[in-house]
């Protein structure tokens, strides 16, 4: 529909050099500035009046990221837009290729704990500077994160597709955003929502990360809604450990790798049905299971007890991912019935 192939000049000076993706809102393509040979992604949008208008309020949201620097904040840089006739083409830097690619790389079967680590945090990072301007990204899922190069360790993600981004304060209650089996309940509920849908969204590729594969899939928000009421009824309830909890549980943030029963505290705190009660970004950067041994300092002293469970334990092959059944078995019920990795 949009006439565009390998040779096509977009614009003045952009050819198409391939197609990196398509939606509904038209296709992404690798381009090279004819003028100083730059390549770059440009997305091009389809010049339906609709398009048009999602179009030009994703302009809107980018000019708001101006303020922030790209490579720190972990959000695709943008280079501005120009005209291809009536159709508008937005100009990113290139990169990698998605989250979700890079997890099929790793033939489904989920990251080791050490690599999704700074995924998760730079993701994190990146949601926090979207709340500091007052945006709600609206989208995040595997397929609008990328891998800025897949050789690179530990790897760089930015946050990509703008879209369904909005201003919170703009939020419109009963808007339909995101994607199947990424949306908060509260969008597919019709309740007002903010910001915290990201969280939500996280949550839910922190999952994936771990495992390979959707926590809820689904074909609609029905299907997506009953998987989550099996799953976190629980919630509906109490949720607050006790004390106790946190004292046994210490001795595994002594361990630089395996963090998995503090990774498994996270993603509850991340899926919260309550959107008041979800972990916000600045909380997920600060959360342990982001601090190694050599990042505690202060570290407390670990009991002659714990230690010789640490030592059993550390004398046991762990697994390097997060099997999906365990994560389901943590939201059913008490986290004690799962530590036995």
């Amino acid at each position: 529909d949009l006439e565009i192939s390998e040779g096509t000049i977009l614009g003045d000076h952009h050819m198409v050099e391939s197609f990196l993706g398509e939606g509904g809102f038209g296709v992404v393509t690798r381009c090279r500035n004819t003028k100083n040979n730059q390549i770059v992604a440009i997305k091009v949008n389809k010049s339906d009046p609709e398009i048009l208008q999602q179009a030009k309020q994703e302009i809107f949201i980018l000019e708001q990221l101006q303020r922030l620097d790209p490579d720190r904040c972990n959000i695709v840089e943008w280079n501005g837009y120009f005209l291809d006739g009536e159709r508008i083409c937005l100009n990113f830097e290139l990169l990698d290729q998605s989250l979700w690619d890079y997890i099929g790389g790793w033939n489904n079967q989920g990251l080791p704990i050490r690599e999704l680590r700074p995924i998760l945090h730079q993701i994190a990072n990146a949601l926090f500077h979207l709340g500091s301007v007052g945006i709600v990204h609206a989208d995040l899922k595997p397929a609008n994160i990328m891998v800025v190069n897949r050789h690179e360790s530990p790897i760089k993600v930015k946050l990509i597709d703008f879209g369904l981004a909005c201003k919170t304060s703009a939020v419109i209650t009963g808007d339909r955003v995101g994607t199947v089996g990424y949306c908060a309940p509260e969008v597919m509920l019709g309740i007002p929502y903010d910001e915290a849908i990201d969280m939500w969204a996280l949550g839910l590729v922190a999952v994936e990360l771990a495992t390979g594969v959707p926590l809820y899939p689904g074909e609609d928000d029905y299907d997506v809604l009953k998987f989550i009421i099996e799953t976190q009824d629980h919630l509906l309830e109490s949720g607050l450990y006790t004390d106790c909890y946190f004292i046994e549980d210490n001795y595994y943030e002594q361990r630089p790798e395996n963090g998995q029963p503090l990774f498994v505290r996270l993603i509850k705190q991340m899926l919260a049905l309550d959107a008041n009660q979800r972990i916000t970004p600045s909380e997920v950067l600060k959360h342990p299971f982001f601090n190694t041994v050599k990042d505690r300092k202060n570290s407390t002293a670990v009991s002659k007890t714990q230690l010789n469970i640490l030592k059993k334990d550390m004398s046991t092959p762990q697994p390097t991912h997060l099997p999906l059944k365990m994560i389901l078995k943590y939201l059913k019920g008490p986290f004690w019935e799962i530590t036995t990795w």
